[in-house]
């Protein structure tokens, strides 16, 4: 649940992960600290802090949580965790990603309640309040989606007894969500004014609301109406005139690994920075050393490699399409050389958007890395306006318009007409999964479409008929039931919080 935060000198600093991991010995409550300028951007500074966690997109969601689903699958033999559906309620990976979003919460709760007390300019002022309304949703989006009914709670917690909170109801959730997201686009800038994708401006809040829609309209909610409120979201940032897509679909990652910004394509993007070298700075992630082309070269990049892709996400790709050997390695490292796959090497291909080798910043980290992460790209908003526009008019020349950007790009044959609805759908999940595969988007996707475990059982079926070698490729796919179409309510959390009810079939 969330803690009596009552300070925090995590909020005091500049975000430095390094100082976020010393255990305080002093303490500041919200009356002694927030009454400058500087101190409320520091406080947001702590909230934005909680995206880049190991709990979230340093580490949880790109490679522990199982969000690639029917893309990929954990590359070890001996493992238990979600990332092949055996963890319980008392996983540390579950409950870790649970009280991370909850701090998150708890930090923007307290630069909201102590947002008018510093003598500042109005503009300023707004901005700020935009931003860490937009960051509070964001966490509840995350925890709505990934666990359905959340307490929901709105100011800081002042005394142990507010840690007592039942569950609100996910629609109720969802509606505070987009309540705040839409009052965060009135106050935040333009993305061309901002400069940069790692803060919050017009497009991300756009785009997201887009998304958020779209969850609310599939599955388990199944408010079909939300869907035209995707569509105009999406629109919204299509008819900016601030975006396009990039020349070339692998310059995008490259550009992750070496701190470029592309606002036009990156949207908004986890930012992190350094090599965890002697005394350089430290706001490292893990984006291609947990996920990449395995390779135990520093020279390259150290990299595990724990996520290989299916059989099936290859087969996605048709012939031409570039985004097929960038996404899933045609290689493997042996020293420094890179030997190709073989044709019937289907399941040893490492997931390998994140690439070490691109890095700039030198040395290279050998635990640790400066890449970025996307949370929304523009092609993403395009699929998702193809998607919502299908829904509500069906296949539209525009929505097979906005599809066909992408395909371009990807340099894909161009889709021409649809004979229903259903049928273009079917094309979109898998043009997804094809555009965004390892992005942490194909699991809820799969959930929202109500496919997930039919699909993941398909998937296992294909490994076991390919010859039986890909033993521990099937796990996860055969470990996966009704109940992890939600993650369990930690147990720690059920202990703590009296009032907390457990998701079905945990």
């Amino acid at each position: 649940m969330i803690r009596i935060y009552f300070v925090l000198l995590v909020l005091c600093c500049t975000g430095c992960k390094k100082f976020l991991d010393t255990n305080p010995t002093d303490f500041l409550t919200p009356d002694q600290y927030f009454n400058t300028e500087e101190q409320l951007k520091n406080g947001l500074t702590g909230v934005y802090d909680i995206l880049g966690s190991s709990e979230l997109y340093s580490n949880n969601f790109t490679s522990r949580t199982g969000t690639e689903a029917d893309q990929g699958f954990y590359a070890r033999s001996t493992f238990n965790g979600p990332q092949v559906y055996t963890h319980t309620a008392s996983d540390n990976l579950v409950t870790g990603t649970w009280q991370k979003l909850y701090e998150g919460i708890s930090r923007a709760n307290l630069v909201l309640a102590s947002i008018d007390k510093p003598k500042m300019g109005d503009s300023a002022r707004s901005q700020i309040r935009g931003e860490a309304l937009f960051l509070r949703s964001f966490y509840y989006f995350m925890l709505v989606s990934n666990w359905g009914d959340v307490p929901l709670i709105l100011q800081p917690v002042k005394s142990a007894a507010g840690n007592d909170i039942a569950r609100t109801p996910a629609k109720d959730v969802y509606e505070q969500v987009v309540k705040d997201m839409k009052e965060a686009e009135t106050l935040v800038p333009t993305i061309t004014t901002m400069g940069y994708g790692g803060r919050i401006t017009k497009s991300a809040v756009r785009g997201m609301l887009a998304r958020v829609y779209l969850y609310w309209a599939g599955k388990p909610l199944n408010d079909v109406s939300k869907y035209n409120d995707a569509r105009e979201w999406a629109l919204k940032v299509i008819e900016s005139g601030e975006h396009k897509l990039a020349d070339d679909y692998t310059q995008v990652f490259i550009n992750y690994a070496q701190d470029k910004y592309d606002i036009k394509e990156s949207i908004w993007e986890v930012e992190f920075w350094g090599n965890r070298v002697g005394n350089a700075y430290t706001e490292t992630g893990w984006i291609g050393y947990t996920v990449g082309i395995a390779t135990t070269d520093t020279e390259i990049g150290f990299s595990y490699g724990f996520i290989n892709a299916t059989a099936r996400l290859y087969r996605m790709y048709e012939n031409g399409d570039v985004r097929r050997d960038w996404a899933i390695a045609p290689y493997r490292y042996s020293g420094k050389t890179k030997v190709n796959h073989t044709a019937a090497q289907l399941y040893n291909r490492n997931a390998a958007k994140w690439r070490r080798e691109y890095e700039t910043l030198l040395p290279k980290g050998p635990s640790s890395t400066p890449q970025n992460f996307p949370i929304l790209r523009y092609s993403d908003v395009l699929l998702m306006f193809a998607e919502a526009e299908n829904a509500v008019n069906g296949p539209t020349a525009a929505a097979i318009a906005a599809a066909n950007l992408v395909r371009k790009r990807a340099k894909a044959p161009e889709y021409t007409t649809f004979a229903s609805k259903e049928a273009f759908l079917e094309e979109l999940q898998d043009e997804r999964s094809r555009e965004l595969c390892f992005e942490a988007l194909r699991k809820p996707d799969l959930i929202r479409w109500g496919i997930f475990l039919p699909t993941m059982q398909q998937v296992a079926n294909e490994i076991q008929s390919e010859g039986g070698t890909y033993v521990y490729a099937t796990i996860a796919f055969l470990n996966v039931s009704e109940k992890h179409l939600l993650f369990p309510v930690p147990a720690r959390e059920m202990m703590l919080n009296r009032k907390l009810v457990q998701n079905p079939g945990w």
